[in-house]
């Protein structure tokens, strides 16, 4: 790969690491949340989200597309990374080292996520409803797959939205780029919680 095309291939998948894929995220974390309410508040919001007029295309070329080139540029990425200690000093070498492992482990993650849910839909062999998540995180070993899989796809996100500050040169400045670690440092917090509170809400019923 060349050097101009690797660069503008990195630059795309940092793009669509946010948009579209963090937002559908943050999007789906929060129609999640409405489990905290209840049943019949989450089977609500799911269906809502899947009845919305082009739904399949949607999915298709803002979510299962971007994610896909994502994926592969990512796993691509993980294998030539290079350590940059020297360039971003021993806190910002470890986020580094942090973003590619939690990036294998979303992509793991997420393949069983689609398969257990919207391949089972898809096949006939489910229902997009609370029952279906419900089923899913009785088993113990599932529910702490899942929890381990929310932070490490939350993490990859809040850490990944600090990288593309800076890959597009938003956060220039060591000062502009501390501040946005705080403050994607929050965003892993909220979106954090909202994931796990919605698990927990699922699994025990609190």
């Amino acid at each position: 790969m060349s050097e101009r095309r690797e660069f503008a291939y990195r630059r795309l998948h940092s793009f669509l690491g946010v948009f579209p894929i963090g937002i559908f995220l943050v999007q789906h974390l929060f129609i999640n949340h409405y489990a905290v309410y209840g049943a019949e508040s989450f089977n609500k919001a799911a269906h809502f989200i899947y009845n919305l007029p082009f739904r399949p295309l949607l999915e298709l070329f803002v979510i299962y597309i971007p994610i896909l080139f994502h994926a592969i540029l990512g796993v691509y990425i993980v294998f030539v990374a290079k350590n940059n200690a020297r360039r971003y000093g021993f806190f910002r070498n470890w986020m580094f080292y942090l973003q590619r492992v939690t990036g294998i482990v979303t992509l793991i993650f997420l393949i069983w996520h689609v398969w257990e849910t919207r391949v089972a839909i898809g096949l006939g062999n489910a229902e997009l409803d609370y029952s279906l998540m419900e089923s899913i995180l009785s088993n113990p070993f599932m529910f702490w797959f899942y929890i381990l899989g929310v932070i490490s796809t939350t993490f990859h996100f809040a850490n990944g939205l600090w990288s593309f500050l800076v890959t597009w040169g938003i956060t220039v400045s060591p000062r502009s780029q501390q501040i946005a670690t705080y403050a994607t440092l929050g965003v892993f917090v909220v979106v954090t919680y909202l994931g796990v509170r919605s698990l927990i809400a699922i699994a025990y019923g609190v």
